[in-house]
Parts: C-alpha cells; sequence; structure tokens
C-alpha cells in the first residue's frame, strides 16, 4: 500500500508517476506496449513478405483479434479469483513464451503459415487473459482520489507506443531482421514480470470468488453489470462509440489513398496526428476529471468524438482535414480515459476485473464495425459512410443528456 509520505501535495495530470508502484508499473508498460506494437508491425511485415497475399494478412490479424473478444471475459473473471500481481507475471510469462517460439520459428526460416497462424493465435488469446489484469490493478497502485490520472496516463501510454513501436520496428527489420523484433517483445514482457516483483503491495486476502467456478464467476459478472444501472450506461458507452466510430482508424488509409489522394506519405501524417492528439487527449481527461470526475465531462467528450470525425469527413482539403482527425484523436481518448475512470471508481473491487474485462471484449467489434463501414463506402463513398456512422454515435449522445440524467449528473 503506498505510504503517506508518498502522498502528492495536490492532483494533476502526472500525479499517479509521484507513487512509486505506480511509475514501476508505468514505465514497464510503455515498454512493454512499445515492443507489442513493433512484433505486430514486425508480424504484419512477416506475412506480406512471405505471402504477398492480403487476405492471409487479414486471416492472421483476425486470428490474433478474436481471441481477446472470445477469452478477455474469461480473463477478467480469472483476475477477480487471484492475485491480480501474480495473475498479471502469469499471463506475461506465456506471451514471452508465444513472442520466443516466433523469433526462434523465423530464425530458423520456417516460416509455414500455418505455423505462423497459431502463433498468432496463442498470442491473441494471452492478450485476451493479460488485458483485464493490466487494466484493473492500477486501482491497487494509487489513491481512490488520483485514479483519473493513472487512467489517462495509461491511455497515454499506449498511444506513445502506437508511434514508437512501428518506428521501432522499421529500425529493427532493416538493420537487425524481422525476427529480432520478436525476440525484443519476449525481452520485454520479461522486463515487466521482474518490475512486477518490485511492486511494494500487501498480500491481498484469498477473494471469495476464487471458490467459485469460472464459468459462474463470468454469470455473475453480467448480472451485477445488469442490476447496476450506472455501470450498465458506462459499458454502452463504451461499446457503441467502438462500434460505430473507432473504425475511423482503418478507414485513414482509404482517405489517404482515394478522398485526398496523398499517398502513403499522407497517411502517415493523418496516423501520426490522430495519435498525438489521443496523447493530449488523455492528459486533458487527467486534469479536467481530476477533480470532478463528472459524468456531464464524459458525456462532452463523447459528443465532440463523432462531431469531430463528422468535420473530418467533409474536409475539403488534406491541410484542413489535418486539425480535425487531431481533435478526433483527442476526443476519442479523453471520452475512453474518462468513461474507464468513472467505471474503475464505481464498481466494487471484487467484480473489478470482470467489469473491465466486457469493455476489453468490445474491441472485438472494431473489426466488424470498420467492415461495416468498409461496405457502407464501397457503395455510398467514404466520406458519407464515415459521416453515417458518426451521426449514430451523435443522436446515442442526445438522448444520454436528455434521458439519462443518472449518467449526466454522475459525481464520483
Amino acid at each position: 500500500m503506498t505510504s503517506t509520505a508518498e502522498q502528492p501535495e495536490r492532483s494533476g495530470v502526472l500525479t499517479a508517476l509521484k507513487y512509486r508502484n505506480y511509475r514501476v508499473f508505468w514505465y514497464g508498460n510503455l515498454l512493454s506496449l512499445t515492443a507489442d506494437w513493433q512484433e505486430q508491425v514486425a508480424l504484419n511485415w512477416l506475412i506480406i513478405s512471405t505471402t504477398g497475399d492480403p487476405v492471409m494478412l487479414g486471416i492472421v490479424n483476425l486470428c490474433r483479434g478474436i481471441p481477446i473478444m472470445v477469452f478477455s471475459v474469461v480473463g477478467g473473471a480469472l483476475t477477480d479469483m487471484f492475485d491480480r500481481r501474480r495473475y498479471l507475471m502469469a499471463t506475461q510469462v506465456s506471451a514471452a513464451i508465444v513472442s520466443l517460439l516466433l523469433a526462434i520459428t523465423v530464425w530458423n526460416g520456417a516460416e509455414a503459415i500455418w505455423l505462423i497462424v497459431f502463433l498468432a493465435t496463442c498470442r491473441g488469446i494471452a492478450t485476451a487473459f493479460n488485458l483485464p489484469g493490466r487494466h484493473s490493478i492500477i486501482y491497487e497502485l494509487i489513491p481512490r482520489k488520483d485514479v483519473a490520472s493513472g487512467v489517462a496516463l495509461n491511455s497515454v501510454t499506449i498511444n506513445m507506443a502506437k508511434i514508437l513501436g512501428p518506428l521501432l520496428a522499421a529500425f529493427v527489420i532493416a538493420t537487425i531482421g524481422n525476427a529480432a523484433c520478436f525476440a525484443i517483445n519476449a525481452v520485454a514482457f520479461s522486463v515487466v514480470v521482474f518490475n512486477l516483483t518490485r511492486l511494494n503491495l500487501p498480500p491481498k486476502p484469498v477473494r471469495e470468488s476464487r471458490h467459485v467456478p469460472v464459468l459462474k464467476n463470468m454469470m455473475q459478472g453480467f448480472r451485477y453489470i445488469r442490476h447496476e444501472p450506472t455501470l450498465l450506461l458506462l459499458v454502452m458507452v463504451g461499446i457503441i462509440p467502438t462500434f460505430f466510430c473507432q473504425p475511423y482508424l482503418t478507414m485513414l488509409a482509404l482517405f489517404a489513398a482515394d478522398v485526398f489522394h496523398a499517398g502513403p506519405e499522407g497517411l502517415g501524417i493523418l496516423t501520426a496526428t490522430a495519435a498525438g492528439g489521443a496523447i493530449c487527449g488523455g492528459l486533458l481527461a487527467a486534469r479536467v476529471q481530476a477533480n470532478g470526475r463528472s459524468g456531464k465531462i464524459m458525456l462532452a467528450f463523447l459528443t465532440c468524438f463523432p462531431l469531430a470525425i463528422i468535420a473530418f469527413a467533409a474536409a475539403p482539403t488534406f491541410a484542413i482535414a489535418l486539425p480535425f482527425i487531431f481533435c478526433v484523436g483527442a476526443m476519442h481518448i479523453a471520452y475512453n480515459s474518462s468513461n474507464m475512470t468513472i467505471l474503475q471508481l464505481k464498481v466494487e473491487d471484487d467484480y473489478r476485473g470482470r467489469v473491465t474485462s466486457t469493455l476489453i471484449m468490445t474491441r472485438g467489434l472494431m473489426s466488424v464495425g470498420t467492415a461495416t463501414m468498409a461496405g457502407l463506402a464501397a457503395l455510398v463513398g467514404a466520406r458519407v459512410a464515415m459521416t453515417s456512422m458518426a451521426l449514430v454515435v451523435v443522436v446515442f449522445a442526445a438522448a444520454l443528456w436528455l434521458f439519462a440524467p443518472r449518467l449526466r449528473n454522475l459525481r464520483a
């Protein structure tokens, strides 16, 4: 438990980093996520360079993504059953083993596609079990009053890794080789395991849920959400924009190529601008939520997110589109971070992993939403497709403002 001497004088955007436990976790998390993104880029490059088949690229990414949707709820139940630090250590070791096997496979030149698909699926399963623990342990590292800072900085970490990881991958692949990317990720996981052993946490009492079967634990989690109207609303706020708006990330390639005719360089600029906005959005969320943590702030971010997407889709030129895509990235992470902060503060600790896992599970919806948006784009064009789906979230946000006073007036 964090000692009194560690208490910061006042809350702020970076307050969580003043606590040793969170600082140790955050540095390890940044390293791990950066290495993970460079592995993902390396895996995509491996598939393209080996098969030259974009369909196979989609299949491999699907095999890595679907397990997150399927198994994250199981991971959430297990997170609530066991000591979260030890649980995280086990999942990190599992992921390290998979990355090491990928490195050995590529180094030996045994690049059989079936083996790559199998290992990518194993990697997705390991991620599905790891993410609920990674998100839910934040609450144990810092005092309740600084959870907003901890969650926001976690969001900033994810988006910093999205920038640093691909850059690292390009350098490593060009200088050392593809296999080194997987080896680096295995080492990064090992560093995280070491950092977890350095956390100064009191032993946790044996959880009551540990003696309950996993399936029953999962059902208890769903019943808990269903019978807590505020949590149900927060989960819906996580699910609906994920399906209708978050596919904008994938659609940037279509906008760069067919709408703005900016080529791969334009795609890189759009992606980097959105990621930069996301970092600023995470810091903004920490700043404004630090003392209030209100539902109105979250709803304001949620409303601005689809409106920024509509403005981006309507931008007549590439230059005009850039500030709008920056705002899209900022509002995306700001609303997401605010939603997660309020949820972390509202949920009972015994259910934290299971409730958090429902939001992680919805990440699988993004691929379905992307397919939906892409199909619409083929019929009516990219601008109209993106605008139409964003309008659904505008209507959803307006409904929450008008008919969900429980959420609008929420103060954690």
